[in-house]
């Protein structure tokens, strides 16, 4: 068969066409030699045939001067308005066409090349130049909450950044940061557009300076711990990571998931699973009024929150010792130079070196030994005690279900005494059969009775008798879309508080809210009327951003195992009715193996003005005065 060849003319129109593909700058050049090119010619005619300016004294322009004035035809149309003989302008006005047509062009193509800067600017692909960066991977609405708390950790900073990389497009995330956070501070906020699951995209965000990286699961994909564990395998597995270990902090949603997870994120990775986190923090707030508060303050960067700092001076002193050497800020524990995590140890555990003490403080600055000397009064401490053996039995009402409701009543079972109740009011078919046959084999205090009713039509509420149980958890279900399940937990809200008014009884309520924006939509000035959700996840993810020590801290005071959180009367530790200090509540609590970290004032419970009467980390110097309902706030152990 004869070989085809390609005529001259079809590899010249190849070869032109490959250097176009080169893009603005090399139609620029192209543009360039054509003019070039129709300049040098004109110049080699008014050269050869003599043509001049100036037909009278006809003298000869010269090579170089025709040169000159070609270009200058080429460049400015109106140049051709000073010639002179009909030769020279038949020639000159060659030129200025040429140019007409060359310039015209230059222009089209130097507007289209500036516009597509632009738009590839506006797209976010260039790298970040930013060091020590908080980096958050993915978008869902849990982002606004994030950088809201990153901008008050970031305060005592004189620049801070945050660097957001997600499959959008970038001018609308900054629109839509701009519209909900209107004031950042010292922080700055800049978002990149790429797929977090894409090495390439990743490295945009520059990771490997990055102090730590936050995985966001978006709420738009039907397997979002996919999404998560991919991401982090994209991290963890980039060919151009860098050989210290990074800060990653995560979310899993889904318990079978979670061997997954730690298989990819091994020790650089701090999963939060967010069922069984949520489980535990609602059983315990459900059952102890003012938990709730508690929890908020500690968790969010208003207020207190929870600090670690190596003091060598301490090192040799016992943990009492050590309580006692602060007086604006309250230790719960110590963390030992190989990581481990000891919350609420024995008052005569001594500290080594290398070892940091774990304390709850206003700001880090504030944990500064102090030389006062403390006075301990004595006689003011209680020889009564209060019940706290075998718990009362209890009744917990659980409107609505989703996968949570198992881990919550399992969570009750570590508290509650035999003979306790859980009282179920769900839709019909909700409650699977599946799940009553995982309840009978854990469940052995508890009894279990299942109600069917629509969770939003009073009546059926009425029905259970609200108003007889000791808490009451509302829970989104988990068969309606997110924003149908958040308007029914608001809807059965409603009736709960209307009822409670009715009653003249305040209700103990936990419900569940899936969308953090509907979160504020329930809110109310009330100390038990807790709302649980993305908002805390939100919280406890930028706080292991911050701190990855934490997740052990986390996991010791959310869990039945560890020391927890206890709120006790003031009776049990000081007499009423005296004015005491705090040293003297410290010693009154480490007395009974426990670590003061506040009080409640029963009179403020009410009120919102004063944080429901809950005070974290009352200097240890001030003095007050508690009535008899008052409590005390303590880290525990069961």
């Amino acid at each position: 068969m004869k070989k085809n060849t390609p005529s001259w003319r079809e590899k010249m129109r190849y070869r032109f066409e490959n250097t176009l593909s080169a893009g603005t700058i090399a139609i620029i050049a192209w543009l360039a030699v054509i003019s070039l090119t129709v300049v040098v010619v004109i110049a080699i005619l008014i050269e050869i045939f003599g043509i001049s300016n100036d037909p009278e004294k006809k003298t000869p322009m010269g090579f170089p001067e025709a040169i000159w004035a070609g270009l200058m035809h080429a460049i400015d149309a109106g140049t051709l308005g000073g010639d002179n003989g009909l030769a020279y302008r038949t020639v000159m006005l060659l030129v200025t066409i040429a140019g007409i047509f060359v310039v015209g062009t230059l222009i089209g193509v130097l507007t289209s090349g500036f516009a597509s800067v632009i738009e590839e600017l506006r797209k976010g692909k260039t790298k970040v130049l930013e060091t020590g960066h908080t980096l958050i991977l993915g978008w869902s609405p849990k982002v606004f909450e994030i950088l809201q708390e990153l901008i008050k950790a970031n305060e005592s900073l004189k620049k801070a950044y945050v660097v957001i990389l997600a499959n959008r497009d970038k001018v609308t995330m900054e629109d839509e940061i701009r519209a909900k956070i209107t004031n950042t501070k010292t922080t700055r906020i800049i978002c990149r557009t790429g797929s977090p699951l894409e090495t390439i995209d990743v490295e945009v965000a520059n990771p490997n300076e990055a102090k730590s990286i936050i995985i966001i699961a978006p709420e738009d994909e039907p397997e979002p711990d996919v999404h998560v564990i991919k991401t982090v395998l994209a991290l963890t597995n980039h060919p151009h990571r860098k050989q210290a270990p990074y800060h990653i902090v995560a979310e899993i949603a889904e318990e079978d998931n979670t061997e997954a997870a730690l298989l990819v994120g091994g020790k650089e990775t701090s999963f939060i699973f967010a069922e069984d986190l949520l489980a535990r923090i609602t059983a315990q707030t459900c059952r102890q009024s003012g938990l709730s508060v508690v929890y908020t303050e500690l968790l969010g960067y208003e207020g207190n929150e929870i600090y670690f700092k190596q003091e060598p001076n301490l090192v040799g002193k016992t943990f009492k010792e050590a309580l006692f050497a602060y007086q604006q800020c309250a230790l719960i524990g110590i963390q030992r130079k190989a990581g481990e995590v000891l919350i609420n140890p024995t008052a005569d555990l001594r500290i080594e070196a290398g070892d940091s003490i774990i304390a709850i403080a206003e700001d880090d600055s504030m944990m500064q030994l102090t030389q006062n000397n403390h006075a301990i009064d004595t006689a003011l401490l209680s020889t009564e005690m209060s019940q706290r053996g075998e718990a009362p039995k209890e009744r917990t009402l659980i409107i609505g279900w989703n996968t949570k409701g198992l881990k919550i009543i399992r969570e009750l079972e570590n508290y509650v005494a035999h003979g306790s109740e859980v009282v179920i009011l769900n839709e019909e078919g909700s409650t699977t059969e599946k799940d009553r046959r995982v309840l009978e084999k854990i469940i052995k205090k508890q009894k279990i009775q299942t109600i069917e009713g629509n969770i939003t039509k009073r009546a059926d509420l009425e029905a259970c008798e609200p108003t007889t149980f000791d808490h009451i958890v509302v829970l989104s279900n988990d068969h309606n879309s997110v924003q149908e399940a958040d308007a029914k937990t608001l809807i059965a809200l409603l009736h709960l508080r209307n009822m409670a008014e009715q009653a003249g009884k305040d209700f103990a309520i936990v419900s569940e809210m899936r969308d953090v924006r509907n979160k504020y939509l329930a809110e109310i000035a009330r100390i038990d009327d807790f709302i649980v959700g993305a908002n805390l996840i939100s919280l406890i993810l930028t706080q292991l951003s911050e701190s990855k020590h934490l997740s052990q801290v986390f996991d010791n005071l959310f869990s039945a195992e560890g020391a927890e959180i206890y709120i006790y009367p003031i009776t049990d530790y000081v007499q009423a009715g005296k004015e005491v200090n705090f040293y003297t509540l410290t010693e009154a609590a480490i007395q009974k193996r426990e670590v003061m970290i506040g009080y409640k004032v029963g009179k403020d419970s009410s009120n919102p003005a004063k944080n429901y009467g809950i005070t974290l980390n009352p200097a240890k110097n001030q003095t007050y005065t508690f009535a008899p309902e008052d409590k005390i706030i303590v880290i525990a152990d069961k």
